[in-house]
C-alpha cells in the first residue's frame, strides 16, 4: 500500500477548498477509504484551483499559462510553497501519476481561455474528456487502478458528468458568454449565438438540446456502472454515490422541463442522502454479480488517449502540442492590445 508523504496541514487546506468549493466532491469523499480520499482532495483542490484560476481571472491566457509552470514545477518535485501545490507534488511521486492527465485538463482550461466552441456532439465529448474525463483516469490512478476497461469506464462517467454540467448551466453561460451545446445544433435550430447571449430564453429548441445531453449522459452513467466492479471493494461506494449525485442533477433538469435558464438545477441534502444509501446497495451487489459484458465495450474515441496514458504509465511524458501553445500567446498578446486601447 503507498504510503502518503501530503503534509497533513496541507491536506486540511486541501480539504478545506473542498468543503466550500465542491459540494457534490465533498459528500462522495467522505465515502472514500482514507488511502484513496486523502490524495483524491489533493487533486480535486489542484484541480479547483485551476479551474478557478482561469475561470475568474481577467487575463485568461496568463493565467493557464502560469499554471502550466506550476504544473512543470510540480512535477520536477520543486512545487510552488504553497498547499496545494506541495500536495500536488506529494501526489505525483506518492502514486506515479501520468504527466498527461493533468496536462489534459490544462488544455480544456486552455480552451476555455481562448473562448473555444464546439461544432459537434464529438467535439463537446474531447472538451469533456479533457475537463472531467482527466480527473476520472486520475482517480483510477489513485486507487492503484490501471485496466483500460476500468479507465474507460471511468471516463465514461467523466464524461457523463460533464453533459450533465452543461445542461444545468445553459443560462450561466450564456451570461457569460459561454456556450457549450454544438454550435452545429444551434444553427440547425436558427438560433444566433449572439443573440441568445444577449436575451437568453428557454425556448422549445433550446429545451430540446439540453435533453440530448441528459439522455446522452444517462447512456454514459449506465455504461459507467460496470467499471465499478473493477474499482478496489472499500472505494465503489464513493464512485458509485459521485454517479448516482450527478445523475440527479440530470433529473432535476428533466424535472425542470429542460428549461436551465429561467432556474438552475439543485439536489437536496436530502436527495443526496438518499443516493448514498441506493450507491451502497449497488456497491454491495457488484461483489456478487457476474461481470457484466459492458466492461468490455471500447473507450469513446475522444478519451481514448487518456486511457492509453494511465494504463501504461507514462509519468513524464509531456502532452500539450505547440498549437494550443500558439493559441494562448495569440490570446495573450490580444489582451495586451486590449489593455493597451482601454488606457488610450
Amino acid at each position: 500500500m503507498t504510503r502518503s508523504t501530503i503534509r497533513p496541514d496541507d491536506l486540511a487546506y486541501c480539504h478545506e477548498a473542498i468543503k466550500h468549493g465542491s459540494l457534490s466532491f465533498h459528500a462522495a469523499s467522505k465515502l472514500l477509504p482514507k488511502r484513496v480520499r486523502d490524495p483524491a482532495l489533493a487533486l480535486y483542490a489542484f484541480c479547483r484551483l485551476a479551474d478557478d484560476a482561469v475561470d475568474l481571472n481577467a487575463e485568461k491566457a496568463a493565467a493557464v499559462l502560469r499554471l502550466r509552470e506550476r504544473l512543470e514545477l510540480a512535477y520536477r518535485g520543486t512545487p510552488l510553497d504553497q498547499p496545494t501545490d506541495r500536495a500536488f507534488a506529494a501526489l505525483i511521486e506518492d502514486h506515479d501519476m501520468p504527466r498527461a492527465l493533468p496536462e489534459a485538463l490544462l488544455e480544456g482550461l486552455a480552451w476555455d481561455a481562448c473562448e473555444k466552441r464546439y461544432e459537434t456532439l464529438s467535439d463537446v465529448y474531447s472538451y469533456s474528456a479533457r475537463v472531467a474525463s482527466a480527473v476520472g483516469a486520475m482517480m483510477c490512478v489513485l486507487m492503484g487502478v490501471r485496466d483500460e476497461y476500468a479507465l474507460a469506464r471511468a471516463c465514461d462517467l467523466g464524461v457523463a458528468m460533464q453533459l450533465t454540467n452543461i445542461a444545468r448551466d445553459i443560462g450561466e453561460d450564456a451570461l457569460e458568454r459561454r456556450v457549450y451545446l454544438p454550435t452545429q445544433w444551434l444553427d440547425q435550430a436558427g438560433i444566433d449565438t449572439e443573440t441568445f447571449f444577449a436575451d437568453p430564453k428557454p425556448t422549445k429548441a433550446v429545451r430540446a438540446m439540453a435533453r440530448k445531453l441528459v439522455l446522452d449522459a444517462n447512456r454514459l452513467y449506465i455504461r459507467s456502472e460496470a467499471g465499478v466492479a473493477l474499482l478496489p471493494r472499500e472505494a465503489r461506494l464513493g464512485i458509485m454515490a459521485a454517479r448516482l449525485i450527478y445523475a440527479g442533477i440530470g433529473r432535476e433538469v428533466q424535472r425542470n422541463g429542460y428549461d436551465s435558464i429561467t432556474t438552475r438545477a439543485h439536489t437536496s441534502k436530502a436527495q443526496k442522502i438518499g443516493w448514498i444509501a441506493k450507491a451502497s446497495a449497488k456497491a454491495g451487489a457488484t461483489m456478487i454479480a457476474p461481470r457484466s459484458a459492458v466492461i468490455y465495450a471500447k473507450p469513446l474515441p475522444e478519451v481514448a488517449f487518456l486511457v492509453e496514458a494511465a494504463a501504461h504509465a507514462r509519468p513524464a511524458a509531456p502532452f500539450w502540442g505547440d498549437g494550443v501553445i500558439g493559441i494562448l500567446a495569440d490570446l495573450k498578446a490580444r489582451e495586451v492590445e486590449q489593455r493597451g486601447l482601454g488606457a488610450s
